[in-house]
């Protein structure tokens, strides 16, 4: 048990805890002791109980509590084109479906649908995020109503957006999103270049030198497909990994979304320059871009954390779902059924998607000094009972409606599957009158 210096305004108790600490401790009918954004204390709960008397109590009887997902990459926004365009090649999935209706987004669109998707995640488990879209101070605006932790950065690309135009007012755009959210408790803002086939060499260095400039993460989509390497190998006589080694910008501040297509020498030079990887088995297998090389990603030390990517190749944004499929998906592609066991799928959900975005000393795990996010699921359920293995346990048989209460930064942002931060029955009604607008937009 650790001692706390403060007070303690929030308890939150239930029959499990599983800290994610390194140790792995589970405590059985415990608490989690908060003061204002951070966990102050951790332990049996009848004795937190007793030791802050005046603490709000959130208590759940046969609650599982746990640190709250991090997804790692999503485009957020694309929640409202959900089931536009499916069962198509990633190219043309983009080409001639998403990036002709994004052509016509404007930044209302993107806050409205942002706001879907914030909800779908608060009530599936995750309370960190990884944003890469257009139209981002309405991504970071809704993100601020909804009280959720995140990263979010604006898209650049070599042609015209549809938000700020050509690509000098994108500087100037993610110029503003920096000051704007300056030292923001709960925002950070990433340089976002899209990927090599969209950003020319000049363009992916400036972004690397704004990157830097602001200590900033530098996130892009990097070999997602066969297409896509082969195409960068015809254009610069190199993959896209080899692309950015050769332009000097491979390092720790990169993450790379997706790398599905990677040799064995590739991975070592990944590893080598530090970066970051961002698995997305569902969107993967869904565009039939492959599978991720994740287990050799591992034991080559890298970083990997796990995203939905969008709900337009997803279709959803449940990182429970995520998981399941991240862990199967390794055991049919080296036929081993050990690969990528549950504590280490659990782990990239938590701490790993930490770790990718520089924020492991900050959450991930419930440990005193961390901000309070964590999430509470009701094991009271047919589908959960009996529980002999917690982390195989939200791995192979929790879904994101198991989630009951959800607290960021020590604020309970969902209590009882009530969102207590967005009005969820407004942004659904909202979201059926856009659909009808989106729909005339695609024909």
């Amino acid at each position: 048990m650790n001692q706390s210096v403060h007070d303690a305004d929030l308890l939150v108790s239930g029959s499990y805890i599983y800290l994610q600490d390194k140790y792995k401790t589970i405590i059985k009918n415990g608490a989690v002791a908060i003061y204002k954004d951070t966990i102050v204390e951790t332990g049996n709960a009848a004795d937190l109980a007793q030791k802050y008397p005046t603490a709000e109590q959130l208590a759940t009887e046969h609650g599982l509590i746990m640190p709250g997902l991090v997804n790692t990459h999503t485009h957020a926004a694309m929640a409202c084109f959900r089931g536009l365009a499916d069962d198509l090649p990633l190219m043309q999935w983009l080409q001639e479906y998403i990036f002709p209706v994004e052509a016509k987004l404007t930044g209302d669109m993107v806050h409205r649908a942002t706001l879907l998707s914030l909800a779908e995640m608060i009530k599936s488990g995750t309370t960190s995020f990884c944003d890469m879209y257009l139209f981002a101070k309405d991504v970071a605006r809704a993100t601020e109503e909804s009280g959720m932790r995140a990263w979010i950065g604006e898209v650049l690309y070599d042609f015209p957006s549809p938000n700020y135009g050509e690509v000098a007012c994108g500087f100037q755009y993610v110029e503003e999103l920096f000051t704007q959210y300056n030292d923001h408790p709960l925002i950070s803002i990433t340089v976002d270049p899209h990927a090599v086939y969209t950003c020319s060499p000049d363009l992916l260095k400036s972004l690397k030198n704004m990157a830097e400039k602001h200590d900033a993460l530098y996130i892009i989509h990097l070999s997602e497909n066969r297409e896509e390497v082969q195409g960068t190998i015809e254009r610069y006589g190199a993959s896209p990994v080899l692309h950015l080694e050769n332009l000097g910008l491979l390092d720790s501040r990169v993450v790379a979304d997706h790398c599905v297509i990677l040799t064995d020498a590739e991975i070592k030079l990944l590893a080598q320059r530090g970066v970051k990887i961002v698995h997305c088995p569902e969107s993967n297998m869904k565009l039939a871009s492959g599978i991720a090389p994740v287990v050799q990603m591992l034991t080559e030390g890298l970083a990997v954390g796990l995203g939905t990517d969008g709900s337009a190749s997803n279709n959803d944004a449940d990182m429970f779902g995520e998981m399941n499929s991240a862990a199967k998906l390794q055991k049919v592609k080296t036929l081993d059924p050990t690969a990528l066991p549950a504590e280490t799928v659990f782990e990239m959900a938590t701490m790993g998607g930490a770790r990718v975005l520089g924020a492991e000393k900050v959450i991930g795990s419930l440990e005193p000094g961390k901000k309070a996010d964590l999430i509470v699921l009701d094991l009271n359920q047919p589908h959960l009972t009996p529980l002999y293995n917690i982390p195989s346990h939200m791995v192979y048989a929790a879904r994101g409606a198991d989630v009951i209460h959800s607290v960021i930064n020590g604020k309970i942002v969902m209590q009882n599957r009530q969102l207590k931060t967005l009005d969820e029955k407004a942004i659904l009604a909202d979201m059926l009158v856009m659909a009808e607008k989106i729909k005339k937009m695609n024909g």
